[in-house]
């Protein structure tokens, strides 16, 4: 044996440190993180529902067709049963990073493994956070709205509807869910919620149907202006005022659905397609033309010219629904034509409030009671943007699908189906 075999130099004694560090670190690490998923405790769960045992086609086809005998789900090519609500889309699989310019969602990265592995990261106690999630035993009780602040009769025939709607509501989602892990990311489930923290409100943002005005109120409750009516659009969609519920910790999200009024309003699918594509392709757009029009042309029209394959303008209705139903899209979806069931995730927060377009400012002000507002606020009655255009209505929506083959109208109202059932929309004449 040499002896320079037996003695420890300064270089092996450094390495020999860092390395036993690094170990010990790395241990110190795992043990903390044990710990906590041992010892961190949170209160009753009990806004959540549990996340849905998707019902197969079967199960749907048999539901539907009491309702409509001529209705028909298509088969998969593939012979593969798909759920209702989990469709072959599958948002939960991919991360979505949200702006609050018009709808510029980005898909950021397909996650490895559970997708509650990056919620483990992100924030210590989430894992025991989803266990008790899972846990949970359907159904969920309907909270009774609190209807302190209400002191006038006018109110008794909305809120009549009101309860029939939540009723019904909790009645879908019992009968076709059941208990099973989650398989969302909790933060992108409440990406689309706005807080109002004064007046705890949590509004669930679905676009086109009434949305802009109603980040007005949510302005004005926050004391951010005294007048819905001064609001500008840039300044309700691009002025970052309002805060969203997937900016605040766990502890802090969990605390809200715990404790705030939950709010959505909805609105008939087909209407709100339309009115999606009337308003950002019927009108200069710098955002939709050049990013879904140049795609949606490229692909769905035959010896396109130069001028629109250069600036995406002049999409046409049945290229747009082309796109919609396409599976393989030349782009991604986007909020203003998503399903509200992948927007809000009704049947897994528990709303307390369930508003329509169709009824709109009656709902809309009967919230504003509930929630104790100011009594002079009223939801403001007026188009945010084309205020010269024909409002979309039933008849306009005609005029639209009369350029679409029953086929197509068809796969329009499968592809929305989920919406119509679960908000109990009138099945359309197709």
């Amino acid at each position: 044996m040499q002896p320079s075999d037996t003695v420890m130099t300064p270089k092996r004694v450094f390495l020999s440190v860092l390395v036993f560090g690094v170990a010990g670190l790395l241990l110190f690490l795992y043990l903390q993180v044990w710990f906590e998923e041992q010892h961190t405790e949170w209160g009753p769960v009990n806004y959540l529902q549990p996340v849905p045992r998707m019902m197969t086609r079967e199960d749907t086809q048999e539901h539907i067709t009491k309702q409509n005998p001529k209705f028909h789900i298509l088969e998969d090519p593939k012979g593969k049963k798909e759920n209702l609500i989990r469709n072959s889309e599958r948002p939960t699989r991919v991360l979505m990073k949200t702006s609050h310019s018009q709808g510029k969602d980005r898909a950021v990265g397909k996650p490895t493994g559970l997708p509650t592995i990056k919620l483990i990261e992100k924030h210590q106690g989430t894992k025991t956070f989803f266990k008790k999630f899972s846990e949970m035993n359907w159904p969920l009780a309907i909270r009774p709205l609190n209807k302190s602040f209400i002191r006038d009769n006018k109110w008794k025939k909305t809120d009549e509807t009101q309860e029939k709607r939540r009723s019904f509501l909790h009645e879908f989602c019992k009968k076709y869910s059941g208990v099973s892990r989650p398989q969302s990311h909790l933060f992108h489930m409440v990406s689309r919620m706005y807080v109002e923290d004064k007046h705890k409100v949590l509004y669930c943002e679905v676009p086109k149907v009434g949305c802009s005005n109603w980040k007005r109120i949510l302005m004005v409750l926050n004391g951010l202006a005294p007048s819905a009516y001064n609001i500008s659009h840039d300044a309700v969609h691009y002025g970052k005022h309002l805060k969203k519920l997937d900016s605040f910790d766990l502890k802090g999200i969990h605390t809200r659905l715990n404790t705030y009024t939950k709010a959505v309003f909805v609105r008939d699918p087909m209407e709100r397609l339309v009115s999606a594509f009337r308003d950002k392709f019927e009108h200069p757009n710098s955002y939709y033309h050049p990013v879904f029009g140049k795609a949606i042309i490229k692909k769905y029209r035959p010896n396109a010219c130069e001028e629109a394959l250069n600036n995406g303008s002049g999409v046409r209705f049945k290229e747009f629904v082309h796109y919609l139903l396409d599976s393989h899209r030349p782009v991604g979806m986007d909020i203003h034509w998503e399903k509200v069931s992948k927007l809000c995730y009704p049947c897994l927060i528990n709303y307390d409030f369930v508003g329509k377009f169709e009824t709109l400012e009656e709902d809309a002000n009967y919230f504003l009671q509930l929630i104790g507002a100011p009594k002079e606020l009223k939801f403001p009655n007026f188009k945010d943007r084309h205020s010269s255009d024909e409002r979309t209505n039933a008849q306009v929506v005609r005029q639209y699908l009369k350029d679409l083959t029953k086929t197509e109208r068809q796969l329009i109202y499968d592809f929305y189906y989920l919406d119509y059932l679960m908000f109990n929309y009138t099945t359309p004449v197709l």
